[in-house]
């Protein structure tokens, strides 16, 4: 079998109330604008994570042309969706927050500010150097804007896609064979303790973290992987205090961050490495899975405190729906970047905010 590669984040899942309306707030603040695919169907291979029953949802993946990895805006059409029991902190385990890129941090907090997000404090320099601040969406979503120079292309608007997550975990050491060995974010940025500066604006914040930094490859590889860019994952131990788990009694799709997906080729291989590794996959599509107009396999693997990670095979995407334009990637015989003139291509389905 041929080695499995990991080819950046592709999206994160957010579970919402109202798709149209979240989707709406993302395409005026992050310019999460050109959607890959508009979907209602029943989740018929999640009854794992939905108590056993079998839910519908709507989902809408958008992307940011700018680079970096998308959402997925996720909203059940059979029931009501449920918020986390108390205010998610950075003690808890899971998703704690999403990275967003932009080329002007100044400019971006003004920007973000006249759009109603509720910033959380002045942009600062974050332990590796970097400007960024953080902030909350509309729909109590907590979000970290950093400057960064990994991008796909240039234009007028301030962000970019996403550039990373923060996971919060009970312990770092058993955590980084996940994400560093078997998901390639093997560059460690930081390893440190420390009480950090950057975290005083919130309640929790004044305790004693274990804070890793992983950065992906520089190198692209994968179809869409220029338009992905780099990315970082963080994560976040207390060492004062354990938290909750975020999704503890609530179902994957509920209001939140429900997952982090990552865009990859040969999933047999990779399914096999996950396996001797101790993180056998625990939802596989197997075959092909349409969702929408684009169609790929997709599996799920949890992290040793339970955080949902997705990984896809993307074997379709549309480039004009319209016209009946879609690209057939399961043909392709190269797993290298597609050119980047190709990949504007998607733009072409852009929806103004």
């Amino acid at each position: 079998m041929n080695p499995p590669t990991i080819n950046g984040i592709q999206q994160v899942g957010i579970g919402v109330k109202d798709s149209s309306l979240a989707w709406d707030w993302y395409r005026k603040a992050f310019k999460m604008d050109v959607p890959i695919f508009q979907d209602s169907a029943e989740a018929k291979l999640m009854t794992k994570y939905t108590a056993g029953k079998v839910e519908s949802r709507h989902a809408i993946l958008a992307l940011n042309m700018q680079g970096g990895g998308g959402f997925e805006i996720w909203q059940y059409t059979s029931r009501i969706p449920t918020p986390p029991e108390k205010q998610v902190q950075w003690n808890d385990l899971g998703i704690l927050a999403v990275k967003i890129r932009c080329r002007d941090i100044g400019k971006t907090y003004e920007h973000l500010q006249a759009v109603g997000a509720k910033l959380l404090g002045k942009p600062s320099l974050n332990p590796i150097g970097v400007w960024h601040f953080y902030l909350k969406d509309p729909f109590n979503n907590l979000f970290e804007i950093e400057e960064n120079q990994s991008w796909f292309s240039k234009n007028k608007d301030l962000t970019g896609g996403v550039s990373g997550v923060v996971i919060g975990v009970s312990s770092i050491e058993k955590a980084l064979p996940v994400y560093q060995k078997n998901l390639h974010q093997s560059a460690i940025l930081i390893d440190k303790t420390d009480k950090w500066e950057d975290f005083k604006a919130f309640p929790e914040g004044d305790q004693t973290y274990h804070r890793v930094i992983l950065q992906s490859s520089a190198i692209p590889s994968g179809a869409f992987s220029k338009l992905f860019c780099q990315n970082t994952i963080e994560l976040i131990e207390s060492k004062d205090s354990k938290g909750v788990k975020i999704f503890e009694n609530r179902n994957w799709g509920d209001l939140g961050f429900i997952h982090v997906c990552f865009d990859v080729n040969h999933m047999d291989s990779l399914k096999e490495n996950l396996k001797k590794s101790g993180f056998p996959m625990t939802v596989d599509s197997q075959n092909e899975f349409e969702m929408g107009a684009a169609a790929g396999r997709f599996a799920y693997i949890e992290d040793p405190d339970g955080t949902l990670i997705e990984m896809v095979e993307t074997y379709k995407i549309p480039i004009l729906e319209k016209w009946g334009w879609f690209l057939n990637l399961k043909k392709r015989k190269s797993t290298g970047p597609l050119s980047s003139l190709f990949v504007k291509l998607l733009s072409l389905n852009r929806v103004n905010s």
